[in-house]
């Protein structure tokens, strides 16, 4: 990068407020928007991040570009083990429960699904954990984001063996099958995920959800009235007594009015469930 770390440091103090974007939750991923931003700046023929400050200055359509040297890929299966341990042990269970009874298929939406690492990890467990002691319990998925290469990645579900390091080896070896060196997602458990391009900070799916997933996004990179906004976005079509599941480190702005954080893992947050009707 043309002046080194302290320039785009700087560089990146000025842009990101620009795009409502949090400084302090790109800190330690700089030097992965840092070396897009390079490359950005040879697409274009500029010296240095003060060519480039001008260009975004002068050109308004340049900021497109800029935001997307920000989209952070990082993903991987079962990340945040205390996350999906309690996901496949209680949360998961009790929306099937839930479902069953309400005669309905379960929805589930992943804001920022990346590559598909976090939309598939539900699948497996939901196919090899808890449907098959509740017959009939069926698990809808949407998978949005930004980047359409993250989504291609996504779709073509085949993965290098680091992204799988955390997840449990039984889960592995029931879901996978080897291909030219990759750890592929079985067709039986690419069923029912449809992933979509949205941008999270003005667009959601339609329909209501028993969970959704919002996590190392929304709570890490966006500026803090974003933060609010996206959260209203979330939990506005989650379902009475469904949950909403952040990322470590994260918290929701203004403690998230409304929801209710699980005692044994603080990253979910339930809705409270509707009153019951009074009896006659």
């Amino acid at each position: 990068m043309p002046g080194g770390d302290a320039d785009c440091v700087a560089f990146l103090q000025w842009a990101l407020p620009r795009c409502a974007l949090a400084w302090p939750g790109f800190r330690k991923v700089r030097r992965q928007v840092c070396k897009r931003l390079n490359r950005r700046l040879g697409e274009l023929g500029l010296a240095d991040l003060a060519a480039y400050r001008a260009r975004l200055e002068a050109d308004p359509a340049e900021w497109r570009a800029f935001d997307a040297c920000c989209h952070i890929t990082i993903s991987r299966f079962f990340r945040d083990r205390q996350v999906f341990e309690t996901l496949r042990r209680q949360v998961l269970p009790e929306i099937a429960a839930r479902t069953r009874r309400e005669g309905r298929a379960a929805r589930a939406w992943s804001a920022g699904c990346a590559s598909g690492e976090e939309p598939y990890t539900l699948r497996i467990i939901w196919d090899l954990e808890v449907a098959p002691s509740r017959p009939g319990a069926a698990l809808a998925l949407t998978a949005t984001d930004i980047d359409d290469v993250m989504l291609e990645r996504a779709r073509a579900g085949c993965f290098a063996p680091g992204s799988l390091r955390e997840l449990p080896p039984a889960l592995t070896a029931a879901a996978f099958a080897r291909k030219n060196g990759l750890f592929c997602v079985k067709p039986a458990h690419r069923e029912g995920i449809a992933f979509v391009k949205q941008d999270l900070r003005s667009e959601a799916p339609p329909g209501r959800f028993d969970l959704v997933l919002c996590r190392h996004v929304a709570f890490t990179y966006f500026a803090p009235a974003l933060q609010r906004a996206v959260l209203a976005r979330l939990t506005e079509p989650l379902r009475p007594g469904g949950y909403l599941v952040i990322g470590s480190h994260e918290r929701l702005p203004d403690g998230g009015p409304g929801l209710i954080p699980l005692a044994e893992a603080p990253l979910i947050h339930r809705k409270p469930p509707a009153p019951c009707a009074p009896a006659r």
